[in-house]
């Protein structure tokens, strides 16, 4: 039977890192649970063996289940009539199970109908359940709402609309407009209060809503009159089951298409406001927006491990000139680079979710006792350290994605332009994860901040520090010449205009990531020796991708960026 976990001791590792002691303790503080909840572990070693065997019976549903019903899914997609819509019978049926299993809101309280899991296996979960089908993967991720709700709602909405989700209740956050895409301080969906009835009211449209006909919806609405900035905005939560929202039209979209983008009309639907009245983007949507990058980072790493499987499995099948493709060096070097990709992006995935892990852990603490003042360090550095790397994380996995979705349909050849392979499917899914939860050039805008406070750099030292075996400290010294050459990278723009370092921002950022992530996989293989390969190969890539980016600034003058300003003059000619 298909296993998508077992048959990946990559993630197994990754319950064995050694910050995951801390995570455990923090989460279940100290095993408070234990003995109220017959589910509930009393160490360690028992929460680390809950998280293994849950990721068992999800494997098993996404090898046997979700991965079976991906093709008939794609074919067919969800059905909009009367405004409402239809999932397709196997996104239903992917539903079903996983509720059935008991899987839902298994981050959530225990007091909630969840497990009380860390993040770690949570995102986990999402990259297992994006390799299987990634359209699906959003259905699943919605429930990163709850996590909002758990953080931000009063009591009364938390009694209200958590225990739902254990039960299969599916959420969507209701964001962008049709004039308000990544733009969201112009959101101008309205929200008033009747303080007779002592609930809000919705009116307006919102566009490209994933999921968008969820039963528990968060809703960013403004509800300040004479205001036209992020500061007017407030969020909001509806039950589909109150009424007032339906469904104009489903998007027909490229890929993903088990998941439905909707286009909804608001007309006087109820809600409740969630948290404070202002905060609705300055604080609730960054927080969830920031959650649902880790998801899209999670969904690439799955996007890119399907990919990598169809195309090693494609080269040892398929023979030319006597030989299976794989023996070819044109092969098996895009294979090999294309692995290395995929255990870089992973590694990332999950230093950035320890972090994550960590800070939010500190948080929900801090409301049943006072940190110590060596609490509240850290968890202002885990917060930073994740603030950091989310944006990374988000650019660089769903770039990796694209490019490995990519080389794995060429060494498929003709056949991979055909839909009798999955490489076809995965290729159309991977493509949004540059595009939505913020496009990867916002992603820059929101990491070259750490280019220029030195952020980054800051983390490349602190990595330099871990010791490595002996055999690795050539690899050790390319990272550290590597990290010299960033350095005079970003001493480069000294004293430039802004426009000049926005131009040149995506280059000092990926050039970052190279090193932050080579670090990762070197450090992985210090207590597995399966990410040895990788490490060499995505290091000295990496070099190679750096000195490119490193030529290019060094020759670079501000009067050569008067030759790519021309083209905001530029027109399309009328016929």
């Amino acid at each position: 039977m298909a296993n998508f976990y077992k048959d990946n001791r990559d993630l197994k590792f990754q319950f064995n890192h050694p910050l995951m002691s801390k995570i455990v303790r923090l989460k279940e503080q100290d095993f408070k649970d234990s003995g109220n909840f017959d589910y509930a572990p009393c160490n360690f070693e028992d929460t680390v063996d809950s998280y293994d065997k849950v990721m068992e019976i999800l494997g098993e549903i996404c090898g046997e289940t979700i991965a079976s019903n991906a093709e008939e899914v794609d074919k067919h997609g969800p059905h909009h009539e009367n405004g409402r819509v239809t999932y397709a019978p196997g996104t239903q049926k992917n539903q079903d199970t996983l509720t059935q299993a008991g899987l839902y809101g298994m981050s959530l309280p225990r007091e909630f109908g969840g497990l009380n899991f860390s993040m770690v296996p949570y995102v986990m979960a999402a990259e297992i359940v994006a390799r299987a089908d990634a359209g699906f993967a959003n259905i699943w991720g919605l429930q990163d709402c709850a996590e909002t709700i758990h953080e931000f709602g009063s009591d009364e909405i938390k009694q209200e609309f958590l225990p739902r989700i254990n039960l299969g209740e599916t959420c969507s956050m209701d964001l962008t407009e049709p004039d308000a895409g990544s733009d969201l301080q112009a959101v101008m969906l309205r929200a008033s209060y009747n303080e007779t009835a002592g609930m809000w009211y919705l009116n307006g449209v919102k566009r490209f809503i994933t999921n968008g006909d969820a039963q528990i919806k968060l809703v960013l609405a403004r509800s300040e009159e004479n205001t036209t900035d992020g500061r007017g905005l407030s969020y909001f939560v509806h039950d589909q089951a109150w009424g007032g929202v339906t469904v104009r039209r489903i998007e027909n979209k490229l890929g993903i298409k088990g998941s439905p983008t909707c286009e909804l009309v608001f007309n006087n639907a109820p809600a409740k406001i969630v948290g404070e009245r202002r905060m609705g983007l300055i604080k609730y949507v960054m927080s969830l927006m920031n959650g649902a990058r880790l998801g899209v980072g999670a969904q690439s790493v799955g996007i890119s491990e399907a990919a990598y499987r169809e195309a090693l499995k494609y080269a040892h099948e398929r023979a030319q000139f006597g030989k299976p493709i794989i023996q070819f060096p044109a092969v098996y070097e895009m294979l090999a680079v294309i692995k290395a990709k995929l255990q870089a992006s992973r590694a990332l995935l999950y230093e950035t979710t320890r972090f994550v892990d960590l800070y939010k852990a500190y948080g929900f603490v801090g409301e049943s006792r006072k940190l110590t003042p060596e609490e509240r360090t850290e968890s202002k550095l885990y917060q930073k350290q994740a603030d950091m790397l989310t944006p990374m994380l988000k650019l660089m996995a769903s770039e990796y994605s694209n490019q490995n979705a990519y080389d794995s349909l060429q060494i498929h050849g003709g056949s991979g332009f055909m839909k009798d392979y999955p490489i076809e499917r995965l290729f159309r899914d991977a493509r949004i994860t540059t595009i939505y939860e913020g496009t990867s050039q916002l992603q820059v805008v929101a990491a070259q901040r750490y280019v220029t406070n030195g952020g980054y750099l800051a983390l490349m030292r602190e990595y330099e520090k871990i010791p490595l075996k002996a055999e690795h400290e050539l690899l050790k010294k390319i990272l550290i010449e590597m990290t010299l050459q960033y350095e005079k990278s970003v001493e480069l723009l000294a004293g430039k205009d802004n426009d000049y370092i926005d131009f040149h921002a995506r280059r000092l950022v990926e050039m970052a990531s190279h090193i932050i992530m080579s670090y990762l996989l070197i450090i992985d293989s210090q207590t597995d020796d399966s990410f040895e390969n990788s490490a060499q190969i995505f290091i000295n890539k990496s070099r190679a991708w750096n000195n490119e980016r490193y030529t290019y600034l060094k020759d670079f003058s501000p009067f050569q960026l008067s030759s790519f300003l021309a083209v905001k003059e530029e027109r399309v000619p009328e016929a």
